[in-house]
């Protein structure tokens, strides 16, 4: 506290206001000090310290030049009534000999901190960082020595309302030319897509008519690559004047898509992941989820659309025998006696959706019962059904 001076709360020529925070209390070192409640004003010289409504009148106040500092650090204080909060240690260097006179003609302490009653405000901390980096008090001096204004640096203090608005503006200028940018390379990347489709079209050609030494082997598995690649013509919007006509040809195409998966899954797969596989194939040709429900309701066969009274929609196949699944189910749950959906989904190798689908409608069907717990939801056999 033995660096601060009385002074009257006045700007020099060439000093700058940069902010304020109020209720402030000021320690020296780890000492406490009368000097609690107080305002505090940063400018681009010094550091003000007074009583609310001394540092706007005038009057003699606290007044710190930050040519003392030689560096910023911070740390968490824990507080009965105010939980944790964060203070600002200022570390500062010797005393200088000319020197004004001040609260204290003499300290131990190295270091002062300043401490709100809920932390200082992150904007304040920020811009005592950037104002004591800035040094412009030493730009003034060699400017002054020099007696010459239009040599001076310029330099801009990225602090207070001003520097917050200003950074704001370079960054969505930034974010722009970046957003510029990557459309220029989305709109190379979709030239060269439809030069990838016919190189690929071409080599499937090929593998077709065994031209060249490959093997049965690499045949089968450069076929399954070029499929992992996605749709060749997959159907856009652009291609059909009305909606009935873009819908039925894309349910269509969907169909053909998705028949070997979801057979493979067994006859049922959610909606949730028919976008993803369809979307995985298509590429760049992205399709909305309302484009793909629009398609998904003209199916008429050999998969159709289904919702399940809990609103969960699936496709189907129409050869999909609610009968046989449930059956199946109920024949699972008395083989482990008593399943959870999570188990039941791992060992059918399904999704969770599914196969909580798949246990509500066998519950439905009278084939199971259900038991809600502190442990979850679990199912179990009808034991009604083979009591003597």
């Amino acid at each position: 506290m033995n660096r601060f001076e009385f002074k009257e709360a006045r700007l020099g020529q060439s000093e700058q206001f940069v902010a304020k925070e109020k209720n402030i209390k000021l320690y020296d070192g780890e000492e406490k000090t009368s000097f609690e409640d107080g305002e505090i004003v940063l400018t681009s010289h010094r550091l003000f310290w007074g009583r609310p409504g001394e540092i706007s009148s005038g009057i003699r106040v606290l007044a710190l030049h930050l040519n003392y500092v030689t560096n910023l650090t911070d740390e968490t204080a824990s507080s009965f009534l105010f939980g944790k909060k964060k203070r600002t240690i200022v570390h500062l260097k010797p005393i200088e000999q000319d020197k004004a006179p001040g609260p204290m003609d003499y300290s131990c302490a190295s270091y002062i901190k300043l401490s709100g009653r809920s932390g200082i405000e992150e904007s304040f901390v920020r811009a005592l960082h950037e104002t004591v980096a800035a040094k412009l008090w030493v730009v003034d001096a060699s400017s002054s020595s020099e007696n010459s204004l239009e040599k001076k640096p310029s330099i801009k203090l990225r602090t207070g309302i001003v520097g917050i608005e200003r950074g704001i503006h370079e960054k969505q200028k930034q974010t722009d030319e970046n957003i510029a940018v990557a459309f220029q390379d989305l709109k190379k990347l979709m030239g060269m897509a439809k030069e990838m489709v016919n190189v690929s079209k071409g080599i499937a050609a090929k593998i077709r008519n065994h031209d060249g030494d490959i093997s049965e082997d690499e045949t089968v598995r450069f076929k399954s690559y070029l499929m992992s690649l996605g749709i060749d013509d997959p159907v856009t919007r652009d291609s059909f004047s009305t909606n009935t006509e873009y819908f039925s040809n894309l349910s269509r195409q969907i169909t053909e898509m998705l028949l070997d998966a979801i057979t493979e899954c067994g006859g049922m797969m959610s909606l949730a992941d028919v976008y993803c596989r369809v979307n995985r194939a298509r590429g760049l040709e992205l399709l909305s989820p309302d484009d793909l429900l629009g398609a998904c309701r003209m199916m008429q066969g050999p998969i159709r659309l289904r919702q399940f009274p809990s609103g969960a929609m699936v496709l189907q196949l129409d050869s999909h025998n609610d009968d046989v699944i449930v059956k199946e189910t109920e024949e699972h749950i008395r083989e482990h006696e008593s399943l959870t959906v999570e188990h039941f989904a791992r060992n059918k190798s399904i999704s969770v959706l599914l196969a909580q689908e798949r246990l509500f409608t066998a519950e439905r069907a009278g084939k199971i019962c259900r038991d809600e717990s502190l442990e979850g939801l679990r199912f179990f056999p009808n034991l009604f059904l083979n009591r003597t």
